[in-house]
């Protein structure tokens, strides 16, 4: 019979309804799933026999969902930086990867970044890269919760050679982890500018039949619009109209250059943008506005991108980064307030995956994917309101605990599934191997 948990937090944070903050709440759990929220004078009654916890200046929340991540690329951190997007890619990154990745490589990577995102309090990461049963395996080895994006391109790389062949190693890949609790694919055209019309044709007709998700970067840049228009007449948003692919299971990473039309076509289709301010500001794409896709109804969640952007896969320091600019941007100071800052990072992130029926939300019925936050510091005093202290004055380091499909994955700051030791051992090794290159 599966344990009963009972927390007691200072503050419990459901985020639905939003801006709902709880006091003198518990919330238990029973196996993987949260089977009630009620006073704590309550809880203690009648789960007599249940174990307690109690989080005497906490914050308890649902864990943050990462929309957009290339989690192996833990392993480039730092190794380009300071430059454009296609320099960075064309001159650095991608003979980088062309030399280097294999399958312990993304083993390895992914293994890092789930440590260090578990440590900031991220339960889910919907990932994009290559060697997609090496993502598999690392999720669950750290017990984090997995969308495996399988890159698709039309050019060669050390996993594929071309675009046939990566969709085969994508749907291989895909077998071999059915009914696994913990993993599942998308499939990921990497960008308009790396995947043929005939392509896209192809992933729409399989993510159909499949009935699973589709995982793409769009309108990055601006040179990426301008390319477009230059090779097939029109931009990259209204391409991929005409191909079909715009609907509610598309997660577009990053749309930064989205005019008022755009944003009322991604808004009629149901798309789902994965937000990543960190990675826009460093590779100087520009803006996202974000203020005026939820303006038009556009769910937007938060993405960290890659390691080897950001340069850190840190969703409490994003989430702050994407209420600030988003006021900046639209010129409103009212834009993007700090509940739904908070929501873009979980049930926003959950709703784009097609599970917010299980996750992203503190809700009885709902899986354990959970965190707890240690407000009793001096940089979190005085507090006057818990979410936004969250927001605005919360760093990763304050994440204490945390809980995915109800199994402790971090307990007072202490990796529970991961040894870290043996994680910068790995990295040592990596970096020395690339570095000698």
């Amino acid at each position: 019979m599966s344990t009963t948990l009972c927390l007691h937090p200072r503050w419990l944070i459901p985020v639905e309804p939003a801006g709902l903050v709880l006091e003198n709440h518990a919330l238990v759990m029973q196996g993987e799933r949260i089977v009630a929220i009620l006073p704590s004078s309550e809880a203690r009654t009648r789960y007599a026999n249940a174990e307690h916890h109690t989080l005497s200046e906490h914050a308890l929340l649902p864990g943050l969902i990462n929309l957009h991540a290339h989690s192996a690329m833990s392993l480039l951190r730092g190794l380009a930086d300071d430059l454009a997007l296609m320099d960075w890619l064309n001159n650095h990154i991608w003979p980088a990867e062309g030399k280097h990745v294999s399958d312990q490589f993304v083993f390895d990577g992914s293994v890092h970044a789930m440590a260090e995102m578990i440590r900031g309090g991220t339960t889910t990461v919907n990932d994009m890269y290559f060697h997609h049963e090496a993502v598999a395996r690392a999720g669950i080895s750290a017990g984090m919760r997995t969308v495996v994006g399988c890159s698709v391109l039309e050019f060669p790389t050390g996993y594929g050679i071309n675009a046939d062949d990566y969709i085969k190693k994508a749907l291989h890949a895909r077998e071999q982890f059915v009914g696994e609790p913990l993993v599942s694919f998308t499939l990921a055209p990497h960008a308009p500018y790396t995947v043929a019309d005939e392509t896209f044709r192809k992933i729409i007709t399989l993510a159909e039949q499949l009935e699973i998700g589709i995982h793409c970067h769009i309108h990055e840049t601006r040179d990426e619009i301008d390319a477009s228009l230059k090779q097939y007449g029109v931009r990259p948003l209204e391409r991929l109209r005409n191909l079909g692919l715009l609907g509610p299971n598309l997660v577009a990473a990053h749309v930064v250059h989205a005019n008022d039309a755009e944003i009322a076509l991604l808004a009629r289709h149901g798309v789902h943008i994965a937000h990543n301010p960190a990675s826009n500001l460093k590779l100087a794409s520009g803006f996202a506005r974000v203020a005026a896709l939820q303006a038009a109804g556009v769910n937007v969640g938060i993405g960290t991108d890659g390691a080897a952007s950001n340069n850190k896969l840190d969703l409490l320091a994003d989430l702050r980064l994407a209420a600030l600019l988003a006021k900046a941007e639209s010129g409103n100071p009212q834009a993007v307030p700090a509940a739904k800052a908070l929501e873009m990072a979980t049930l926003a992130g959950a709703r784009a995956l097609g599970m917010d029926a299980h996750i992203g939300s503190l809700r009885a019925g709902k899986l354990a994917d959970i965190i707890a936050v240690d407000l009793s510091g001096l940089d979190s005093q005085p507090l006057y309101d818990p979410i936004s202290q969250l927001v605005y004055a919360s760093s990763r380091e304050q994440v204490s605990h945390v809980w995915i499909n109800g199994r402790a994955v971090l307990a007072d700051r202490e990796l529970c599934t991961l040894n870290a030791g043996q994680i910068q051992a790995r990295a040592h090794y990596w970096r020395e191997r690339i570095a000698t290159h």
